[in-house]
């Protein structure tokens, strides 16, 4: 897999839980610590495509 392709796949990814972020939160009674845990996830992927991006 190729750079390029290892960062489309990571921004897929963030995306895909910035939604689950947005959908639990829209829930009557969100759950905290499944937002907390999704928003530890994109961020792990977020500093990953930083490392990958060229500079």
């Amino acid at each position: 897999m190729s750079l390029l392709d290892r960062a489309e796949s990571l921004k897929a990814k963030h995306a895909a839980l910035e939604a689950a972020i947005e959908d639990e939160a829209r829930r009557p009674m969100p759950d905290n610590s499944a937002v907390a845990d999704l928003k530890r996830k994109k961020l792990k992927i977020k500093d990953e495509l930083e490392r990958i991006a060229p500079h």
